[in-house]
């Protein structure tokens, strides 16, 4: 008799009756976010908006570390203590709440953290050069926040987005496109930056040593980033991130990470001391306090018109009008930030052109800065794991997201002197002075002028003299 062969039992229809149900649920989790990010109109998709919110992350999770280190230079001094992990919540969460706002309420792909250069500012300037207390710092900085909340509500700041030309909106995208690259070009080669631009006493800058090993990398990085996006491989950029920093791993160049996870400090002496500071801002010289509140408030609003701008434009939401819908939300969303940021205990934050970088990557929708919002908010606990990540392996990111926004500039009539002049001033600045407000702020100083020159001031609106003027005063009052 031969043996059977044993089958096996065939799953009844109960042992299955789970999976349709969950099949069915993910469909219409995936259809209901695709429907609120209006992915079919933007023609973009789940996947792609999900490696477009990691690239984002990954090419500016260094914040998490830089920006704890640079205000840690001021707190450190007037606290006793290492506050260091509490000012890495601190960013990570206010970067979550303001990046969040972005995403579900504007419904950009556009990601907020502390701003780099203004917490330079907050540290060095107001606190350890003017003597003022940290804490009231917080609070200038949580009074400038409230400021923007109703200039936002009062529509004004998309005013100024409105008047701000055709050529000076292309000339911001393609100047932040150079400003972005210089970034990834710039860095310290001895603390793991690319090292390939370096500064020089004679003539300011200078090509950097091609025998440093971490310049080295951020070349071979280079042309690995450039590899994949030539090849058009989805997540180009953020591939070519992961692949320079293991390269620079195995070669023993930068350490690797010596652990993914740690439980960060819970931010007892940061979290609402911007109260306590406005409680003693009566203790400040007041119009010392009104110059700080200012420049807090000049360099962050004209930074974020800056960005948006030529973030808006590389993304092509400004419609030929000049238009750019939904703007006041993502103003919104920089205001709310801020405000946020100054009670966890950071500086002010802004919109990243970093954010750039998951444009390239085609994120259009606002689940492109959920994504990163959500990554910023559990990146508190992995803060070991982004330490390791080097400069010179997010340094060919920004380059290549540079050559992507340079495209811009083609769309200026360079013909003209009153487009090409202010545009030329603009590009050429943002890098140079290392701010996207400085660039704007010279091409829209020169704009009304050229147009003066040439007889044709009727062409322009009072508010453009109204801009100008204020940049005259802010450069007056220094």
């Amino acid at each position: 008799m031969t043996q059977e062969t044993e089958k096996p039992p065939i799953p009844s229809s109960e042992d299955n009756a789970i999976a349709p149900e969950e099949e069915t649920a993910t469909r219409e989790n995936t259809n209901a976010i695709a429907q609120y990010f209006n992915f079919a109109e933007l023609n973009t998709n789940l996947r792609t908006e999900i490696i477009a919110g990691i690239t984002t992350f990954v090419t500016m999770a260094y914040i998490l570390v830089v920006n704890p280190g640079i205000l840690s230079n001021a707190i450190f001094l007037q606290e006793s203590g290492d506050l260091f992990g509490e000012l890495a919540i601190a960013t990570g969460l206010s970067a979550a709440i303001a990046t969040l706002v972005m995403g579900l309420y504007a419904k950009y792909p556009f990601v907020l953290a502390p701003g780099m250069g203004i917490n330079a500012y907050f540290a060095f300037s107001v606190v350890l050069t003017l003597g003022i207390d940290w804490r009231i710092a917080l609070a200038a900085v949580f009074i400038e926040g409230i400021i923007f909340i109703i200039l936002t509500v009062t529509n004004l700041r998309a005013l100024i987005v409105a008047l701000i030309p055709e050529c000076i909106k292309h000339a911001t995208a393609a100047g932040i496109g150079l400003f972005i690259a210089y970034i990834g070009l710039s860095g310290n080669p001895e603390t793991g930056g690319a090292g390939l631009i370096v500064t020089h006493p004679v003539t300011t800058t200078s090509l950097g040593d091609l025998s440093n090993p971490n310049t080295l990398m951020a070349i071979a990085g280079l042309f690995i980033t450039a590899a994949f996006v030539a090849r058009r491989i989805k997540g180009a950029l953020l591939w070519g991130i992961l692949a320079t920093a293991v390269l620079g791993w195995i070669l023993q160049i930068s350490p690797p990470p010596q652990g993914l996870v740690a439980v960060p400090s819970v931010p007892v002496h940061l979290f609402g001391q911007a109260f306590v500071g406005l409680g003693e801002v009566l203790k400040v010289n007041f119009w010392q306090l009104i110059s700080v509140i200012f420049v807090f408030f000049f360099v962050d609003m004209f930074d974020t018109i800056g960005t948006l701008t030529g973030l808006g434009m590389k993304a092509g939401y400004i419609n030929e009008k000049g238009e750019f819908p939904n703007v006041n939300r993502a103003f919104m969303a920089d205001a709310v930030g801020t405000t946020a940021g100054a009670v966890l205990g950071t500086s002010t934050v802004t919109t990243y052109i970093e954010s750039a970088s998951g444009v390239s990557e085609g994120g259009r929708s606002g689940f492109t800065a959920v994504v990163a919002a959500v990554l910023f908010a559990f990146s508190i606990l992995f803060i070991p794991f982004l330490q390791s990540i080097p400069a010179f392996a997010t340094a060919p990111a920004l380059i290549i997201v540079g050559v992507l926004m340079m495209g811009s500039a083609a769309r200026i009539r360079w013909d003209d002197p009153a487009e090409s002049i202010p545009s030329f001033l603009t590009i050429l600045i943002m890098p140079l002075s290392f701010s996207i407000a400085e660039g704007l702020a010279a091409g829209l100083i020169a704009y009304p002028l050229i147009k003066t020159f040439q007889g044709k001031s009727h062409e322009l609106k009072i508010g453009m003299w109204v801009l100008a003027a204020l940049f005259i005063l802010k450069f007056a009052i220094g």
